[in-house]
């Protein structure tokens, strides 16, 4: 039997502003396994990110409340648990991967500081076998000339070199489960399919289950096991990849028929004739 790592039971969550409690997360419930890729897509502001970053408790209480629900680790509770507890799960056991490098990078320390940093504090690694890890991870994310940029501060590099970095600190410390939430934005499409590839590659590796966040439904298609599609605060299908593709829910259905109805309007025939 597949080992669950992640269930997320009913969880609701608000954000209160004076009296008023508004409800942005209705009753989700997921399950990631082992090994396994549960992509979680839908339109912005849909409660994806919310929902991903309830897991590791790191939005701020206020105005946030969670409303109902629980979220356990290996059968633990997290949003129960103490602090603690959850220092020892950031991480350690659960990474992040977030939208904007600069969450996760300090502008005031180099990059070998702050990856050796992760390295010492999550598995206990000394300076001279941590620099060769570092090395070797920054390689494999696409950081040409990895050992010259290790004195380089974050405000040294582009948008993409610094998402690289942050897929790189997330993946040091070979965490059980990986949230990513749309990992490869900033990127150009060749290095998109090398750190698509490198996770995959991770995943085999550690049997790492991962929660992907994305719009991307060719990255959907390609990489997740199973999709859950969120609408409103709610998670109005669960499926597995192929399944959803082939045969989507009403709800589904409709949302894709209107991109391909906006897409039939704007065909290139109504574009202006060059000049």
């Amino acid at each position: 039997m597949t080992q669950t790592l992640l269930a997320i039971e009913n969880l609701s969550v608000g954000f209160r502003h004076q009296q008023t409690v508004r409800t942005v997360v209705n009753d989700v419930s997921l399950q990631i396994a082992a090994g396994e890729t549960l992509a979680l897509v839908g339109e912005s502001g849909s409660g994806k990110s919310v929902t991903a970053l309830s897991i590791l408790r790191l939005l701020p209480c206020p105005p946030v409340e969670y409303l109902s629900g629980d979220i356990r680790f290996h059968g633990e509770s997290l949003l129960h648990a103490s602090d603690q507890t959850l220092r020892g799960v950031r991480g350690n056991k659960i990474a992040m991967i977030f939208q904007e490098p600069m969450v996760s990078l300090n502008p005031l320390h180099t990059l070998e500081k702050q990856l050796y940093e992760v390295l010492s504090l999550h598995r206990g690694m000394r300076r001279e076998a941590a620099r060769g890890e570092i090395l070797n991870c920054l390689d494999r994310v696409g950081i040409r000339q990895a050992a010259k940029r290790l004195t380089d501060y974050p405000h040294q590099l582009s948008g993409g070199e610094r998402q690289r970095v942050m897929i790189a600190m997330a993946l040091l410390t070979r965490p059980e489960l990986l949230i990513a939430d749309e990992p490869t934005t900033a990127l150009d499409v060749s290095v998109q399919a090398q750190i698509l590839q490198l996770l995959r590659e991770l995943q085999g590796e550690l049997n790492m289950g991962m929660l992907f966040i994305t719009h991307n439904l060719s990255i959907v298609r390609k990489l997740a096991h199973r999709v859950a599609v969120m609408q409103n605060g709610r998670c109005v299908e669960q499926n597995n990849a192929a399944t959803l593709f082939a045969h989507p829910l009403i709800l589904t259905h409709k949302s894709y028929s209107t991109v391909n109805h906006l897409a039939t309007r704007c065909h290139c025939q109504n574009l202006p004739q060059r000049c």
